[in-house]
């Protein structure tokens, strides 16, 4: 399912990275305003009343130099020109430094329900740490039913029919070690032309669910190293049931992609049946995939060397 661009305030704030360094001081009631692009402005001219440029679905930046401006301004001209920037209709305001918003921004925030946010790094830490942020949740994306894990370093995302035993393998996983991304819906974001990045909606992040049991919070059962907030995408594997009669690869020569947003994605299909150790298997699955990354190709070896033992002429020496 493709992902129309554009969040909500609220989406931005409940963002781990942003949760760490922004608090909200007024106009929570705009919570619900949109954010469409992917750099903030700011907009000192506003201050002076040039309002021309103000792209109100962007997040606005207040840092030293602004705010030094609005302080030697009288408090008529201070409500004026916060008065026609706040009277935009702007989406997301951010107070930098860690300081205290000045009377004026705040009255101005909480008459026109602007959410108005203090965040504690400087200008350039902030803008710098909102841009990651906004690449990654405004990039284009698509949601997938699956699991998502970190096993051996190799983001891996497991798809296949509801009650396959995806969520079960994620468990399995989490227990030998490795950490789980996301379980039930996936997010998959485009960040260059050959990167996928995975991630959990914030609701589910850190949960999965287990059939029998109910949703287990994995972060608190588990502690905070069996989970990840995202990870690159890097294999894909399809759990399929079992069946003689399918054509599943026996050799490990048929490399197959899946193509994700545009990516071609590395996509391995394997069959469930009681009594395999999945887990298992994908940490092998995940370790062979670093091995042909690094040019080793073991399936393709053996069949090269079998092929030369049978190509070499015979001597007619005994052995």
């Amino acid at each position: 399912m493709r992902v129309e661009h554009g969040i909500t305030v609220a989406h931005l704030l409940v963002e781990p990275r942003l949760q760490a360094i922004l608090r909200l001081v007024a106009g929570e009631e705009g919570r619900d305003r949109p954010v469409d692009h992917p750099r903030v402005q700011k907009p000192g001219l506003a201050l002076a009343g040039h309002t021309h440029g103000v792209v109100p679905t962007r997040v606005q930046i207040l840092g030293e130099t602004e705010l030094t401006f609005l302080e030697e301004l009288s408090p008529e001209e201070q409500r004026q020109g916060v008065s026609a920037l706040f009277g935009l209709g702007l989406s997301l305001v951010v107070v930098t430094r860690g300081v205290d918003p000045p009377a004026v921004l705040l009255e101005a925030a909480q008459k026109t329900s602007t959410p108005l946010v203090v965040a504690e790094p400087r200008s350039s830490r902030a803008i710098q740490t909102i841009h990651r942020v906004l690449d990654t949740i405004l990039a284009p994306s698509e949601t997938r039913h699956g699991v998502l894990m970190d096993v051996h370093g190799v983001g891996t995302l497991l798809l296949g029919p509801s009650g396959i035993g995806k969520s079960e393998c994620a468990l399995f996983l989490v227990e030998r070690g490795h950490r789980l991304v996301a379980d039930d819906q996936v997010v998959l974001s485009l960040l260059a032309p050959e990167q996928i990045l995975g991630r959990a909606p914030p609701l589910l992040r850190n949960h999965l669910e287990v059939r029998g049991i109910g949703i287990i919070n994995v972060r608190d059962l588990f502690g905070a190293t069996a989970v990840r907030s995202e990870k690159t995408l890097q294999l894909v594997v399809e759990l399929c049931p079992w069946s003689n009669d399918e054509p599943f690869d026996r050799l490990g020569l048929d490399d197959s992609m899946l193509d994700i947003l545009g990516v071609p994605v590395p996509m391995l299909r394997i069959p469930v049946r009681p009594g395999r150790n999945m887990a298992v298997i994908l940490e092998v699955a995940a370790r062979n995939h670093i091995l042909k990354a690094a040019g080793h190709h073991g399936a393709q070896k053996f069949i090269d060397t079998l092929m030369g033992d049978v190509d070499e002429p015979d001597s007619g020496l005994e052995r």
